[in-house]
C-alpha cells in the first residue's frame, strides 16, 4: 500500500508568473507558513538540491531533510523527491500548473508515498496529515502571490537599464508583479542625455513627462514634450529620447501589449553608449 494526495487551488496570476516563484526555494520560507529557512546545497538553471528546516512542532522538534526538485520552463511541470526520507520509504512530488487565463492559474501538487515499517503514523495517517496542510499552505501561497501582483515598486527598487543611455527602470513588468498586457517604468534623463533610438514591432509605447522638457524624435520628425504632457509611439515607428533643456527630464513609459517573447519587444536602430556598431539587433525589453 502507498500514501496518494492531490491538492489544487485556483490563483489570480499569470502562470509564468506563479512559476517562477515558487520555484525560486530561497524564497519558500517566505512563501510558506511551516518552513523557517531553506539552504541551497546545489543548483543548476533547472534543479535545486536544498535542505529544508521546519519550525518547532507543538513538541518542539525541528524536522529537517534534503530534497531535489527539478522543473521544465516549457512543460511547466515539476518533480522533487525527498533525498533524506526520514521516517518515508520514498515520498515523490509532481506539481503541475494550468493556464486558465491571462491571469488565472491552477496549481496542482500531486504527492505519492510509502511510510517505513518503524515510521510513528501509517500511509493512511500521512494522508490526511498531507491532504489538510496542503489546502492550509496553497490557500497561504495563493493570498501572499495575489498580494504581490498589487504591491507597490519604488523607482529604486529595480535595477537600472542604461544599455541605450539614461536611467531607465522598468517597474511594473510579467516579472516584477505579474502583469499579463503590457509593462511599465520611468526614465531619468540629465542634461545632454539620451535614450538611442529603437522601435517596438509589437507594443505601442504611451510617455508621459512628468518634469523638464523632452525632444522625442519619431521617424525623423521631432516633437517637443513638456512637463505633464502625453505622446503616443505607435508601434514600429523609430524613436529617440533627448534631454536638450537645462534641468533633469522624468518621463513615465507604457507599453502595451506584450511581444510574444521577451526578446523581441525592442530593435536597436543605432548604438547605445559603448557599442561598437549600430546595425539593428533585437534585445530583451520585458525586465525580468
Amino acid at each position: 500500500m502507498t500514501g496518494h494526495t492531490e491538492s489544487s487551488i485556483d490563483i489570480e496570476a499569470p502562470v509564468g508568473f506563479l512559476f517562477s516563484i515558487v520555484n525560486n526555494v530561497r524564497e519558500w520560507p517566505d512563501l510558506y507558513t511551516e518552513y523557517a529557512s531553506v539552504d541551497v546545497l546545489d543548483e543548476t538553471a533547472h534543479s535545486a538540491r536544498f535542505r529544508l528546516t521546519m519550525h518547532p512542532d507543538e513538541d518542539g522538534k525541528v524536522w529537517s531533510w534534503v530534497s531535489e526538485r527539478t522543473w521544465d520552463e516549457q512543460t511547466r511541470n515539476v518533480e522533487a523527491h525527498r533525498v533524506e526520507t526520514g521516517p518515508f520509504e520514498f515520498m515523490n512530488i509532481a506539481w503541475t500548473f494550468a493556464e486558465l487565463a491571462p491571469d488565472r492559474t491552477r496549481m496542482t501538487w500531486v504527492q505519492d508515498f510509502h511510510m517505513k515499517d518503524d515510521a510513528p503514523v501509517d500511509d493512511a495517517w500521512m494522508v490526511d496529515n498531507i491532504t489538510r496542510n496542503s489546502a492550509i499552505q496553497q490557500r497561504v501561497i495563493k493570498e501572499r502571490i495575489e498580494k504581490r501582483r498589487t504591491r507597490v515598486v519604488g523607482f529604486t527598487d529595480v535595477p537600472t537599464n542604461s544599455r541605450r543611455g539614461g536611467d531607465l527602470r522598468t517597474m511594473l513588468s510579467p516579472n516584477t508583479v505579474g502583469s499579463s498586457s503590457g509593462f511599465c517604468g520611468a526614465v531619468r534623463l540629465a542634461k545632454g542625455e539620451r535614450v538611442t533610438e529603437h522601435y517596438h514591432p509589437y507594443s505601442e509605447e504611451y510617455l508621459f513627462v512628468c518634469s523638464g522638457q523632452l525632444r522625442v524624435d519619431l521617424d525623423g520628425t521631432t516633437v517637443m514634450v513638456r512637463a505633464e504632457q502625453g505622446v503616443l509611439i505607435p508601434r514600429k515607428v523609430r524613436h529617440r529620447l533627448v534631454n536638450q533643456g537645462e534641468s533633469d527630464v522624468l518621463a513615465v513609459f507604457h507599453l502595451a501589449p506584450l511581444a510574444p517573447r521577451p526578446e523581441l519587444g525592442h530593435v536597436d536602430t543605432e548604438p547605445g553608449p559603448g557599442d561598437a556598431a549600430a546595425e539593428p539587433v533585437a534585445v530583451v525589453a520585458q525586465a525580468r
